[in-house]
């Protein structure tokens, strides 16, 4: 679990809520129903009119992964190209076939499989890599989702203050419904900003850094696999990945 998501949540809804509490305001202030409605229904309407339905259905099945993050675990990574390396060279490529087979890691085992069947250095790079950059690519293109939203969230929280301060010009001779327009009006504009800088963008942004450490990840891995075709010593290849953790 990443603890300092988490935390950033926490803190967020205190700041507001403790902030709001501390200026003497009750939190059912902060509660308005057709401002929620307008500021994220806008915003879902927004982003779906923008975006291609595989990017979409792509940023809600990342979306955990601000919360729980895939584990990229590079240590055992080289430490299982190494030992891949000791044995290319003690009993050749061809006695990786039965690792390879049974690799957890499908990004792996590809590249593995691609070095068991003789492909020349530059044809295994090739083929990863566009593998890499596809799934980078669309990793990107869910992060872009979530700060899609947090541009449009603003606006569409000024829109729902706008709409409410029409309400209330419509009403100003019915003293009692001058409240509620004016409650939509404000609080509008606080969930539009609100959800954008406190979720939206931030969601975006660490979703993008995700996806920056998983090509670097896959990155390495490539390295070290054509390091292996290219019939390089294990102690090289170490050194040479160990780079890609500091």
């Amino acid at each position: 679990m990443d603890l300092l998501s988490v935390v950033g949540v926490i803190l967020a809804f205190a700041a507001i809520i403790g902030g709001n509490a501390l200026e003497g305001g009750q939190i059912d202030a902060l509660m308005n129903g057709p401002a929620l409605v307008i500021v994220v229904g806008g915003t879902v309407g927004a982003i779906l009119l923008q975006t291609p339905i595989r990017d979409f259905l792509h940023a809600l099945r990342l979306a955990g992964h601000v919360f729980m993050p895939p584990k990229t675990n590079t240590q055992a990574a080289i430490k299982k190209i190494i030992y891949w390396s000791d044995i290319a060279r003690k009993e050749g490529l061809l006695g990786l076939e039965t690792i390879a087979e049974s690799e957890a890691d499908l990004f792996m085992r590809k590249g593995m499989q691609l070095l068991v069947d003789g492909s020349e250095p530059e044809v295994i790079r090739s083929i990863l890599e566009v593998e890499l950059d596809n799934q980078e690519y669309h990793d990107l293109a869910a992060a872009r989702v979530f700060e899609g939203m947090g541009g449009y969230a603003p606006t569409i929280g000024i829109i729902g203050a706008v709409m409410g301060l029409i309400h209330v010009m419509q009403n100003l001779a019915d003293p009692s419904k001058l409240g509620s327009g004016i409650a939509t009006a404000f609080v509008a504009t606080i969930y539009g900003v609100g959800l954008a800088n406190l979720f939206l963008l931030p969601f975006g942004s660490k979703l993008k850094a995700h996806a920056m450490s998983r090509s670097q990840h896959r990155e390495m891995i490539i390295e070290g696999i054509i390091s292996i075709a290219e019939g390089e010593n294990p102690r090289n290849i170490e050194s040479k990945l160990y780079g890609y953790t500091r």
